[in-house]
């Protein structure tokens, strides 16, 4: 299956809260979208991965991507080596997207910024023909997407450009909401986290409003490009 759009992200929930109105909007249009978990997020105070688990299937299920896989990458541990490399570089050629989107370039957690440049470095050597992988036996073609952009998480980092979610901000928040053992529950009795506080769960929308809000629309996600962005036309622009 090729892919339009493959969504990578350190942990599960990562895609979620950071570019999912964007994928929700894509595949309303059509597109085929894929998300890449690089760990289980087995770290994580609330919860357990098999939780998790079920809780990113949920996710995809409702935001209607194509596939969803997950690397198994250690969480908090993983590093940027040629293992961790080969293993993403085999995903992008299996599913050959035509965009990445990808971990913030810097963040809060320490995961997010080594996700960024795992999956940016893997991305460019994905396209050498001289690095050979292979899945189930098959030999890889090389392939590189023709656009890698960085979401934005905890920090609040100047976009290059911003999408009009306008319309998905509603499937976005249920997409984020169904890892239901890691944002603000009234009842839980699970530890406290930052991300399990209502403050945190209502700053994913009013994030989204005020990025609208810049570029007059009701809601937005903004994106880091590797490159500069191009359009066609100066009409392309809203």
């Amino acid at each position: 299956m090729k892919l339009d759009i493959l969504a990578v992200g350190a942990h599960p929930d990562d895609v979620e809260l950071s570019c999912s109105g964007t994928l929700a909007k894509e595949t309303d249009r059509g597109k085929k979208v894929g998300i890449l978990d690089l760990t289980r997020g087995e770290l994580g105070t609330r919860g357990t991965p098999e939780i998790r688990d079920q809780e990113a299937k949920d996710a995809a299920n409702i935001l209607g991507v194509s596939v969803r896989e997950n690397l198994g990458f250690r969480d908090g541990f993983f590093v940027n080596d040629e293992a961790h490399q080969l293993e993403i570089i085999k995903i992008i050629r299996k599913y050959r997207p035509e965009i990445v989107l990808c971990n913030a370039i810097t963040d809060r957690h320490i995961d997010h910024g080594k996700g960024s440049k795992l999956t940016s470095d893997a991305c460019f050597l994905s396209g050498l023909r001289k690095i050979e992988t292979s899945i189930n036996g098959n030999s890889q073609d090389a392939w590189r997407p023709k656009q890698v952009y960085h979401y934005i998480q905890w920090e609040i980092l100047k976009p290059d450009f911003v999408v009009d979610i306008s319309g998905y901000m509603d499937k976005k928040m249920e997409s984020v909401l169904a890892y239901k053992s890691q944002f603000y529950d009234s009842n839980s009795e699970a530890p406290e986290t930052p991300i399990s506080s209502k403050n945190f769960k209502d700053s994913v929308q009013y994030r989204a409003a005020d990025l609208g809000r810049i570029i007059g629309v009701e809601y937005a996600e903004g994106y880091i490009a590797e490159r500069y962005p191009a359009v066609d036309s100066i009409f392309d622009l809203i």
